[in-house]
């Protein structure tokens, strides 16, 4: 694309300023575009980096010491770049919210950021998101050994079809094909349950894999899990991601030519993203290559107590990583592990200097479900005590919740099963954005944690939650969580595969978390949420989570329509009587929610409006 000359003078003025000792050490600007209806520019391109492998913040990077270097001994490596500023430097508030891409997504800025003035940065983190229109990505040079030859070692994947396959294509290891297939490094292992290892060897000669797809005689059965390995080259210095956010922050805050004038970064990640912020403050690269802190706040959402396994040798960022995300330690505080002999925390190790101010939101799903057990967060390593939390940190927790909130009407995966959970709590996530802001750049408190705890029975062993007969939803309570995955930064692995406890929010008579956030949908229910539900018989292993998903079962209109069905919850005439009156408590629950500072004034009309139209429909169905 020509770039005006505009574009150009803004290149040569981004060129111009850019320090010799600084990591970006050129932006290519590809185009800037006015946002329809604002103020706002967007600025896409590339940021061209170089960092110093010896230097103690970049020598935490696995393998860097064995990438290739220029002349100076630098490591080079760029990424996308994308930039919402205000056209005008006085329309800033001086704030940058650092949107950390979710396998290469890009963000959009919220019309309500626009007009506080927010800037927002995204910046591509990692090196196996295709290359494609409109995809963040991070290109990073391959390691090698010291005397040039390649370096070989096994990689995996594993995956769990949810009908019978002939073949499948192994996405998550596209950037490592194999480079001897035939050799004794390929295996494939198949097995009934998710989260632990142990399995069964499937014979050689019944499968294949050819052109990133492996094939299987007979076909791959729903529901069971299969992981394959075998021998690749070449790995790259993925944990580079960490250092292009950390330098562009510094870059965008430092440098006197960068295109945006801001003095306060936030990061925001959801899910792999807010994993990534929690291993990116545990690492050390909170600190930038001049010992000044990059990020003032972050807000990890949906991680639980789990870290992003990108710092490693033959890391699969992308893949879903079911059961493989919590390493000790899992909490901030350093907690003493009768496992590993190890006492630290994500902020309490010598690697972290400059301890943001955090705020972790997490729904239900991350207390129940994919290895992340949330809970860990807030108690000892082994689940049997609540923890104070650093008075740089808060802790909320949304009751009821799935991992991210399904639409409306919501659906079910196959004829039968349960709903997908629609209960929404993305305005209190954008309302705790606005906190954060105000914590940092004015000092004003954010409000008080909220989370479950044991001392009060709202935190529990997944065995003691006393679950109702919710029709349709099988008790839960033999689940188990699997088991620590392997820490390469301690001795011995901090413990790997030991059994993590699984404890979870306790529950009401409608099977409703306590112990939590309650939004509108679960203060005032229409019916019970969870984030948590057993996979579909159709799809195989109907004794497992199908991860990440929730479920809701709306409650029965009428007490005739419960008793029928021998549901123990009461119906919607027995809870409220009508309409108006469910549309009152729902405005006193809007109203004490603002108060508390988890909504704003702004919601009130629109949570009102939603809760009408959930109750029309829930209303028009006939019964189950």
């Amino acid at each position: 694309m020509a770039l005006s000359i505009r574009h150009l003078t803004s290149l040569f003025f981004l060129l111009l300023s850019i320090s010799a000792h600084a990591a970006v050490v050129r932006v290519d600007v590809a185009s800037r575009t006015a946002v329809a209806k604002s103020d706002y520019e967007i600025i896409s391109g590339k940021l061209h980096f170089e960092i110093d492998p010896k230097l103690p913040q970049n020598a935490i990077i696995a393998d860097v010491g064995l990438a290739p270097v220029n002349a100076e001994g630098k490591v080079s490596f760029t990424a996308d770049l994308r930039l919402w500023k205000p056209k005008e430097d006085s329309r800033s508030n001086g704030a940058v919210w650092v949107e950390i891409p979710n396998r290469g997504g890009r963000a959009s800025l919220p019309a309500a950021f626009m007009e506080k003035g927010f800037t927002m940065l995204n910046v591509g983190w990692e090196f196996d998101v295709l290359a494609k229109k409109d995809t963040l990505r991070l290109e990073v040079p391959r390691a090698r050994n010291a005397d040039g030859s390649a370096i070989r070692g096994v990689v995996s994947a594993a995956f769990a079809p949810d009908k019978r396959l002939e073949d499948k294509e192994l996405t998550d290891l596209a950037d490592y094909p194999p480079v001897d297939i035939a050799g004794a490094e390929s295996r494939l292992i198949i097995r009934d349950a998710a989260a632990y290892p142990a399995g069964k060897e499937v014979p050689r000669e019944l499968w294949s894999l050819q052109n990133g797809r492996i094939r299987l005689k007979g076909g791959f059965e729903p529901g069971k899990t299969y992981e394959v390995f075998y021998l690749s080259e070449a790995p790259p210095v993925a944990g580079l991601g960490y250092a292009a956010i950390r330098d562009a922050v510094a870059w965008l805050k430092h440098d006197p030519a960068s295109p945006a004038k801001v003095k306060h970064a936030y990061a925001f990640g959801a899910s792999q993203c807010g994993r990534f912020l929690r291993d990116f403050v545990y690492l050390g690269f909170n600190s930038d290559e001049q010992d000044r802190i990059a990020l003032d706040g972050i807000l990890s959402h949906v991680a639980g107590a789990g870290r992003l396994v990108l710092n490693q040798r033959w890391c699969t960022p992308r893949a879903i990583s079911g059961y493989y995300t919590a390493s000790y330690p899992f909490a901030d505080t350093a907690q003493p592990d009768a496992v590993s002999g190890q006492s630290e925390g994500v902020l309490e190790n010598a690697r972290v200097k400059h301890a943001p101010k955090i705020f972790y939101t997490n729904m239900a799903a991350e207390y129940w479900g994919a290895g992340r057990v949330g809970a860990l967060t807030h108690t000892t390593p082994d689940g049997k005590q609540d923890i104070a939390l650093p008075e740089n940190v808060r802790s909320y927790f949304f009751a009821s919740t799935s991992h991210g909130p399904a639409s409306f009407p919501p659906t079910s995966q196959v004829k039968g099963s349960s709903l997908a959970n629609p209960v929404n709590a993305n305005p209190a996530i954008l309302a705790l954005r606005l906190a954060m802001h105000r914590w940092v750049s004015k000092g004003t408190e954010p409000p008080a944690s909220v989370h479950p705890k044991l001392s009060d029975g709202t935190l529990v062993p997944v065995s003691e939650v006393r679950w109702p007969k919710v029709p349709g939803l099988a008790a839960p309570n033999a689940i188990k969580a699997g088991g620590r995955i392997r820490n390469s930064q301690l001795p011995g692995g901090g413990g790997e595969g030991t059994e993590l406890p699984l404890l979870v929010p306790q529950c009401d008579a409608d099977g409703n978390d306590l112990g939590g956030i309650r939004v509108p949908d679960v203060a005032v229910p229409l019916g019970t949420g969870t984030g948590w539900v057993f996979r579909p018989a159709e799809f195989g292993s109907p004794h497992e989570f199908y991860l990440l998903r929730g479920a809701w079962v709306p409650f029965a209109k009428t007490q005739a329509e419960r008793e029928a069905a021998n549901d123990p919850r009461l119906s919607l005439e027995e809870r409220y009587g009508s309409k108006d009156a469910y549309l009152d408590q729902v405005k006193a629950a809007v109203e004490k929610l603002v108060k508390q500072r988890f909504l704003t004034d702004a919601d009130l009309e629109p949570q009102l409006k939603q809760a009408s139209e959930r109750w029309d429909w829930v209303m028009r169905q006939t019964a189950r």
